[in-house]
């Protein structure tokens, strides 16, 4: 949200207009892209709606904001250097070399990425992709790869880009995808009433998610590669927008790549889908490194989504804005904490200076004040505030039933919450409403009132995600879980997990009560990693370590590869490998690994 009202912003400025249509070369029409089976994973198409004035079902800000995203096409950045935007929610960037081209970011599908080099070879000729670099470890930045490699190529990516990016996509990686359909708006209608774009994009791709590991470490700030001719300096920024990040200088370009550590709008510290909370602290101290480092002799600063800025001096003003924004929102949240407020009370009386209110680029299309503020007081303080009443709470099914005990019962509750809805207290209405439908799913009015106001909220939203959170809210609330989460795990982003990163994503899935009285030990014999990883489960715990030849034998020893390692995982059996001891323990193994489920309940109980 805003502090400023719609009609205290510089509505007049048009400058990003200007800066998203400079280096226009051509757009992919139809801008649809279909997968093997002639399925849409891409229709930048359904958002042409966004040509027209805003109507009053959306906030002018986020309405602008979504006529400059929607943009889509190849661009000139500088000579040399191509961005392809608007064909998923991240920006794919070409960097032209002696003998062919380097991918940064290839997108989400490979269905996208692939789409994304088309257009570029249309219009600058068939050059093979001799590199590719991912600038973090989120699936929007490197999904597409197998849509751009031309053999065996360089990939290069921060340190601890993989152990990141298993962290999201695996471990935690069904919660996420099931919350990140509310983030992005999956099931919504694109339209006016409906979903516009999540303010960093207009959403992902829904096409074949890939991982090809990395090759090449970037290790340290300050570190120079150079691919197909071309040189790059880099620049770590671990804990910044991604564990796993870095931003990189093109020094005979002049051309200088923030990653996503500085967008055209305030970033998440503590992202609507879950994930890490970043730290707004180093988040600064990086850009303000940038600044120092690099942008005195860069003459474009651009990024993997939105647009570039151009210009020695805008570049240094945009980063320093940027660095100032995150400095403000971690001092003044510190120091709220520090007078005794907790998370929700220093939201509501944190104000941004009016210097960063009025630059576009720092407004929460994406990210929010609000949202940003509690994070920060979670990163020092976590979830508890120091109240001892808010010490063991209820859950939310069990508070509801009596707090709409105490008030009388639903239909007292429904009333006094329509009210407050007339009143244009729309936040309490709903969560007097929420109340209601905790204490009885199957309350049909109540339903229907609180997807209402849920409706009245999203159209007043600023944020692109809080809009399309509020208005899933209501879908579901209608309609039922009726758009399944995708499963973020596919087949080769678990090839590419290591044999201790596997296990842990089985540890992870272990029914713990259900295990609680087995026992069993097997090893794992990989003969193409020359490896022995020993997996024991007791008390609940499946634990796993490197073992040499002297160890005492364990229940069962299978010979056999890493892939193959995966394939009994998921459930192919033992068939072809050597074995040594009790088979029978696989099964006991995987008859304790719980399925998740990708459609559980977010607005009912």
């Amino acid at each position: 949200m805003s502090a400023a009202g719609p009609t205290d912003l510089p509505f007049h400025d048009r400058t990003d207009f200007d800066d998203a249509d400079r280096g226009f070369l051509g757009a992919l029409e139809p801008c649809v892209v279909t997968d093997a089976a002639g399925r849409i994973v891409w229709d930048n198409d359904a958002y042409a709606f966004l040509q027209g004035e805003c109507p009053d079902t959306a906030h002018p800000s986020l309405w602008r904001q979504g006529q400059l995203v929607a943009r889509q096409g190849l661009y000139q950045v500088c000579d040399g250097i191509y961005q392809v935007r608007g064909l998923d929610l991240s920006n794919m960037t070409l960097v032209e070399g002696g003998a062919g081209v380097i991918v940064i970011d290839p997108l989400v599908s490979s269905e996208t990425a692939a789409a994304a080099l088309a257009l570029y070879r249309v219009h600058r000729g068939e050059r093979p992709v001799t590199a590719v670099i991912y600038t973090h470890a989120h699936v929007d930045h490197f999904g597409g790869v197998r849509g751009v490699l031309d053999g065996d190529v360089p990939i290069l990516a921060p340190h601890g880009f993989m152990d990141s990016a298993v962290s999201e996509n695996v471990y935690a990686g069904v919660a996420m995808s099931r919350r990140a359909l509310f983030m992005f708006g999956s099931a919504l209608e694109r339209g006016p009433a409906g979903q516009i774009g999540c303010g960093l994009g207009m959403t992902n791709s829904t096409g074949t998610v890939g991982l090809v590991a990395p090759t090449v470490d970037i290790t340290r700030t300050g570190q120079e590669e150079v691919l197909d001719g071309v040189r790059i300096v880099f620049q770590l920024t671990p804990g910044t927008e991604c564990p796993a990040e870095m931003n990189f200088y093109f020094p005979d370009h002049r051309a200088l790549c923030m990653a996503e550590n500085a967008t055209r709008n305030l970033h998440n510290l503590a992202t609507l889908r879950g994930a890490q909370v970043r730290d707004a602290r180093v988040w600064s101290n990086y850009l303000g490194e940038a600044v120092d480092l690099f942008a005195g002799g860069t003459d474009v600063a651009f990024a993997s989504h939105h647009w570039p800025t151009w210009g020695t001096g805008r570049v240094v003003e945009y980063l320093s804005l940027q660095r100032d924004l995150y400095a403000y929102l971690h001092d003044q949240t510190l120091r709220l904490m520090n007078k005794g407020l907790n998370g929700a009370e220093a939201a509501e009386v944190l104000d941004m200076p009016p210097a960063l209110e009025q630059a576009w680029h720092t407004h929460g299309y994406y990210g929010s004040v609000n949202h940003n503020v509690k994070a920060v007081y979670q990163r020092y303080l976590g979830w508890f505030d120091g109240n001892p009443a808010r010490l063991w709470p209820h859950p939310p099914a069990e508070a509801s039933a009596r707090y709409v005990a105490c008030m009388g019962g639903a239909d007292a509750v429904m009333a006094m919450a329509a009210t407050y809805a007339e009143d244009g207290d729309l936040r309490f209405a709903a969560e007097l409403l929420d109340r209601v439908v905790f204490a009885d799913p199957g309350h049909t009015a109540a339903k229907e009132l609180l997807a209402g106001v849920y409706e009245r909220l999203a159209f007043g939203s600023e944020n692109g995600t809080w809009r399309n959170f509020y208005l899933m809210g209501a879908h579901e609330l209608r309609h039922g879980v009726d758009s399944p989460a995708p499963s973020v795990g596919s087949a080769e982003l678990l090839t590419a997990l290591t044999v201790e990163q596997l296990l842990d994503a089985i540890a992870i899935r272990i029914d713990g009560p259900k295990a609680w009285d087995e026992r069993l030990t097997m090893d794992w014999r990989c003969i193409d990693l020359g490896e022995t990883h020993r997996a024991s489960l007791a008390h609940g715990v499946l634990t796993h370590r490197l073992v040499g030849e002297d160890e005492p034998p364990a229940d069962l020893t299978v010979v056999l590869t890493k892939s193959q390692m995966l394939g009994i995982l998921m459930g192919a059996g033992l068939e072809g490998m050597t074995t040594e001891g009790d088979t029978g323990v696989v099964g006991r193994l995987l008859a304790l690994v719980e399925a998740p489920d990708r459609n559980f309940a977010i607005v009912t109980p």
